[in-house]
């Protein structure tokens, strides 16, 4: 798993692992990465299915409970069956505008 931190967004990025692997890498690193918005780029993995994606539905929320945005990347899945407490973007330029978007919601108290 690559993490890249900026400011106060950390990308964590899909290697060549399975899905499970890096769920057990993200767990590990999760402690550190608290206080960041959080991406988790899944692009690398040719074919995403709905129901794996609710491995993340508890960090989502916990998250998201927090006040910060938890955004997962795959651009191999079908929208439309994503659990609605999961926010995920098609592209990591979409995930960044989500950020954006979810804090001006949060400014505005939404």
């Amino acid at each position: 798993m690559i993490i890249d931190s900026q400011e106060n967004i950390s990308v964590l990025t899909q290697e060549k692992v399975s899905l499970s692997t890096f769920v057990e890498n993200f767990k590990k690193a999760l402690p550190s990465l608290e206080s960041n918005h959080l991406i988790l780029n899944l692009l690398s993995l040719a074919r995403v299915d709905a129901n794996d994606l609710v491995e993340f539905l508890e960090f989502s929320r916990k998250h998201k409970a927090a006040k910060k945005s938890f955004i997962l990347v795959a651009n191999a899945v079908d929208f439309e069956k994503v659990h609605t407490d999961l926010s995920v973007a098609p592209s990591l330029r979409e995930a960044y505008d989500l950020i954006e978007i979810e804090d001006i919601e949060r400014d505005l108290e939404f």
